[in-house]
């Protein structure tokens, strides 16, 4: 469908309703009708419809500007000389953006309702907010790497505190300042030299409190984890509790449940159409 009759019949839609909540006796708003002038000429109105309020019938015509741009006053005139045209017909010029500061002089001048009328953006409509506030306490699993395995073929402790400060949002060198750091692990076993397993992390972790958020660190002379590196030899192991404080606002949008806005180009009056 044409972009143009597409708007034409989106204003008819929402007249009809805004007719349909008044309290007044109206004829079905109606898209695209043809009506005979004083001069005899016809005039094609975009949307129409006429009611009655204590026995007198009123008459509406609405042109349609799908414009995205502001409507100039030449528009304004010619819609003017159609309905100077007709016979008490009231004239409501809608569009999308807005209006040149001489087509509303002259739409005031001669009685024309000037009408913005849209559907709502994301972001343009808020109607309200709820703020959450989340409390998280974080127990981190850190190692300290022994010297002798700080450089190695396969693994860099500098490199990868690097890798590790990269990573976060935060810009900081929280790893890269740390004497303890995250390890990836191809399991949680603790062996010695000799493979022998010593514990493992989650045995560790079995005996931490559950409602400390105090540091514990675990030492040993003769320990090795396995990582994607290969075998790396600890010194401790760090169970670091961080609390966390999140607060995020979460907004409540318009759009979601209103189908178009309609503001009155002259005092900035705004109504909101409900789906």
């Amino acid at each position: 469908m044409n972009a143009n009759i597409e708007y034409e019949k989106f204003t008819q839609e929402i007249y009809q309703e805004l007719v349909n909540t008044d309290v007044l006796k109206a004829t079905k708003v109606q898209h695209n009708v043809k009506l005979k002038g004083k001069s005899g000429q016809e005039h094609q109105i975009d949307v129409y419809w006429e009611y009655e309020i204590a026995g007198v019938r009123h008459r509406v015509a609405i042109e349609c500007k799908n414009y995205n741009r502001n409507v100039e006053v030449g528009k304004v005139r010619d819609f003017y000389g159609v309905l100077s045209d007709l016979n008490n017909v009231a004239g409501i010029m809608v569009t999308k953006v807005g209006y040149q500061k001489g087509a509303k002089e002259y739409a005031s001048t001669y009685g024309i309702t000037l009408k913005e009328l849209r559907e709502p953006n994301w972001g343009e409509a808020i109607l309200g907010q709820i703020e959450l506030n989340l409390n998280m306490s974080i127990r981190h699993c850190l190692f300290r790497v022994d010297k002798d395995y700080e450089e190695t073929d396969r693994f860099s402790v500098t490199g990868y505190k690097h890798f590790l400060d990269v990573m976060r949002l935060e810009m900081d060198s929280k790893w890269s300042n740390a004497t303890h750091i995250p390890l990836e692990l191809i399991n949680r076993d603790i062996i010695d030299a000799s493979g022998k397993r010593i514990a493992s992390l989650d045995e560790i972790e079995a005996t931490l409190p559950e409602n400390s958020d105090t540091d514990i660190i675990f030492n040993y002379e003769d320990a090795y984890v396995n990582t994607r590196w290969g075998l790396i030899k600890i010194n401790e192991i760090k169970y670091e509790f961080e609390k966390k404080n999140h607060k995020r606002i979460i907004s409540i949008d318009a759009k979601g449940f209103v189908k178009a806005i309609l503001k009155d180009a002259i005092n900035g009056d705004i109504k909101m159409i409900s789906r």
